[in-house]
């Protein structure tokens, strides 16, 4: 029978089912590293039949949402754990599969054998928060009728409940999903819901609604494994990491004017290969780390850990929360292999199909707030590394020039400041090698020589 492949871009995850009648399906591992994930949706019910390449279902990672695509035909014949549910253990049964011809009946027993042999099932996503303690000491109306419970303890309007997709698809389009109506389990806004929300229907319904529906008092997202993962290494690097900061102002003027010639060049060959400032300081990055490559360390506990390479982390943000792909020995790449690599990964990130391998194992991070207009910020490690450098925008700044007869001239300024842990990277080490930075992008020839 039919054994499921998660592909996320050319990779493939396999997770074989050979039976001779109905069979367990259980929860794929979508990287040697994932013990638990999520179910967004199931894009097959039960008794739908699937041909290979269909999509099965889609799995929240802490990182991504993929697709689980059929290698062969068969028919979902139970499903166990529904949308929405998450903190699914890998290897946990999550439906019944079958060939087509198979006697579906038999289907409920395996599911209800299969639900007490594996591990307990997990929380759904859109359950809400448990009721206050004196209501939990009451054991019969808790335990008789819990979705009643949960259905009516939910005030309408209050709450919004989307998969992880559909959030995705109303944030790049605009629509609020307010006036989106879901139908997923208990309202679920689902995927198809928001690709077929008319806005002329939405605005008719709205307005049969009562004044509290419209506008409600607040919203609760769930937290999705990403974000819980980003609040918890976050949190645990703010704590347990002795971060000390230092910032340098940058002339850019030189650079700007480099950009400008190369993009003029660039833009006649292929309009979609310009240069970005962000480009520049990738590769200076990458220079000044192996000028002073006590930079590029972590922190392993009895070991610090200097790498030979600089495999530049590049923060960006998504409609999940910000992660972190990899420009990979940066140092040995040019200025547009840098900015095709850069695009390109970034759109990966946003797409949520980034793999495992495009975002683990930096050595240095660079975050940048310029393009949102932000002067100047500080930025959290992300460990192991030993540094992360904040990017602020480039401003016209008034500085002493005695060569001008006015005294004064006005240069392009950009504020950097690194961030580093006082365990592998002293306050000279920093001074060094933000030094060694600003010399680069001041004097951006001496890197293309």
């Amino acid at each position: 029978m039919a054994s499921v492949a998660a592909r996320v871009f050319a990779r493939r995850f396999h997770v074989s089912a050979r039976r001779s009648a109905l069979s367990q399906f259980n929860m794929p591992a979508m990287s040697p590293t994932m013990t638990e994930g999520g179910i967004a949706s199931w894009k097959k019910k039960e008794g739908e039949t699937f041909t290979q390449g269909d999509v099965l279902l889609e799995i929240e990672t802490d990182k991504a949402t993929i697709d689980v695509e059929a290698q062969d035909d068969g028919i979902v014949a139970k499903v166990i754990v529904p949308d929405g549910t998450k903190n699914v253990q890998v290897g946990s049964v999550i439906a019944i599969l079958a060939e087509e011809g198979d006697d579906l009946s038999g289907a409920d027993a395996l599911a209800k054998k299969a639900s007490s042999e594996g591990p307990a099932k997990p929380k759904q996503e859109e359950k809400p928060p448990a009721p206050p303690k004196a209501e939990e000491s009451k054991p019969e109306p808790s335990e008789s009728k819990p979705k009643e419970s949960s259905k009516s303890d939910l005030p309408a309007g209050d709450r919004i409940f989307a998969s992880p997709i559909a959030k995705k698809i109303a944030l790049e389009r605009g629509i609020p999903l307010a006036k989106v109506k879901g139908t997923g389990p208990d309202g679920r806004i689902l995927r198809e819901d928001v690709e077929k929300f008319k806005p002329e229907a939405a605005a008719a319904s709205t307005a049969t609604q009562p004044p509290s529906a419209q506008l409600p008092d607040y919203t609760d997202t769930p937290v999705s494994n990403m974000r819980r993962t980003i609040g918890g290494r976050l949190t645990q690097s703010k704590q347990e990491l002795p971060h000390y900061y230092v910032t340098v102002d940058v002339n850019m003027d030189k650079v700007l004017k480099l950009r400008e010639v190369f993009n003029k060049t660039l833009v006649e060959k292929d309009k979609s290969a310009k240069l970005s400032v962000n480009d520049f300081i990738v590769k200076a990055v990458a220079c000044a780390l192996a000028d002073v490559p006590e930079a590029n360390s972590a922190w392993l506990g009895e070991v610090i850990r200097t790498y030979n390479k600089a495999d530049i982390s590049v923060a960006v943000a998504t409609p999940t929360g910000l992660i972190t792909p990899i420009i990979k020995d940066a140092g040995s790449k040019g200025l547009a292999s840098i900015s095709a690599e850069t695009k390109a990964l970034a759109k990966k990130a946003r797409d949520g199909k980034l793999s495992p391998s495009e975002y683990q194992g930096g050595t240095f991070t660079i975050s940048n707030l310029g393009m949102f207009g932000i002067n100047h910020f500080t930025a959290i490690i992300n460990p192991p590394q030993s540094c992360i450098l904040a990017v602020g925008s480039t401003q016209p700044t008034i500085v002493p020039a005695p060569e001008e007869e006015r005294g004064f001239k006005t240069v392009q300024v950009m504020k950097v400041t690194l961030s580093s842990d006082h365990r592998t990277v002293d306050g000279a080490v920093a001074a060094q090698w933000l030094s060694a930075f600003k010399g680069y992008l001041e004097n951006p020839l001496t890197f293309m020589l």
